[in-house]
């Protein structure tokens, strides 16, 4: 799809407005105790809304200038980086929880987090697309590299780890930076850094920050190969990118409803991978000279979407499930005992 310079720059600015609104939703600047709001997960289902109904109008816009193949990559694209922003945020949640990070403080952490993704994902773009111009066969190693990341999920899953168990204050980085610099025992507001004894300290804050930096740039690594994957648009892999992260500060706020709600979003983005992957060998086969069939576009955004419907749906009958045996475990206990 044929961008001009001007549509980059008025993305690229609607995008920073959107965010400012972000904001102003979350941190409330006009407010005198400048304390972020704290929402009923009902509020953050209708505004985590509003933000999906602004990513749907925009691939609208996509439809209606560029056509369908164009929207219906976008649209994949979309579906895809969603599922891997919400595994994203599930990762930054605890991380926060590892940090015991203050509640006042976890939405500046949240906000960095979301704008380093951003920045991190720029760069990835601007690097894929640049490899996948001057070298097709790169499509071998992206669809090898997602196939292999849909395994160690598989893995994990089956051997019974849990992300809960990571413990994210002792990660290689975080350790580094304790080698480096000493830590303060507590949070000194937001500050990262404090001068102690003429000594300067950096506080959890910045570890936390640290974290949540390596963080991005792992997710960073699977997402861009898998939306490359679905469309070799540079302007629609930035867009669908842009618009999964956007409103990810509001969605935190459902977060403690669907931790045990998504038992199954893993297994659910490890087929999505799987498929990706199988696309991307299949296309690089093509691309080759060899005779293969290559996934259209609609079939792509149907299997995505048909594979995380299933995905919810099984989550949330399994967490039902596991709420009446819990009832049932609990009624048969007589009172007293």
């Amino acid at each position: 799809m044929d961008v001009s310079l001007w549509v980059w720059l008025a993305t690229i600015v609607g995008i920073v407005a959107i965010l400012a609104v972000d904001l102003a939703i979350v941190d409330h600047p006009w407010s005198k105790k400048r304390e972020p709001k704290e929402f009923s997960m009902k509020e953050a289902a209708w505004w985590s809304a509003f933000y999906i109904a602004l990513a749907v109008v925009f691939g609208l816009g996509i439809w209606y200038f560029a056509g369908w193949d164009r929207a219906g990559e976008y649209f994949a694209g979309y579906v895809t980086e969603k599922s891997l922003s919400v595994d994203n945020l599930f990762v930054f949640y605890l991380i926060l929880t590892s940090f015991a990070v203050p509640k006042k403080y976890q939405h500046e952490v949240l906000l960095i987090g979301i704008v380093l993704a951003l920045a991190m994902r720029g760069v990835f773009i601007v690097v894929g697309a640049q490899a996948i111009n001057a070298w097709s066969e790169v499509f071998y190693l992206f669809g090898a590299f997602l196939i292999y990341t849909a395994v160690k999920i598989v893995r994990d899953n089956v051997k019974g780890s849990e992300e809960e168990e990571t413990d994210y204050t002792e990660s290689f980085a975080v350790r580094m930076l304790r080698k480096v610099w000493p830590v303060t025992d507590g949070y000194h507001g937001s500050r990262l850094t404090v001068r102690i004894d003429g000594r300067r300290h950096v506080t959890p804050m910045l570890m936390v920050i640290v974290a949540i930096g390596v963080t991005d740039l792992v997710f960073a690594v699977d997402s861009i190969p898998a939306i490359f994957g679905l469309t070799q648009d540079a302007y629609l892999v930035f867009t669908a990118n842009a618009f999964a992260l956007l409103g990810l500060r509001v969605l935190y706020f459902l977060l403690a409803g669907l931790m045990d709600k998504l038992a199954y979003i893993s297994w659910g983005l490890a087929a999505i991978m799987v498929f990706i992957g199988v696309k991307m060998l299949l296309h690089a086969l093509h691309e080759n000279g060899v005779h293969v069939p290559e996934v259209g576009t609609g079939l792509s955004l149907g299997v995505i979407l048909g594979v995380m419907t299933v995905t919810v749906v099984a989550s949330v009958l399994k967490a039902r499930s596991d709420a009446r045996k819990l009832k049932a475990r609990t009624d048969s206990i007589a009172p007293g005992e």
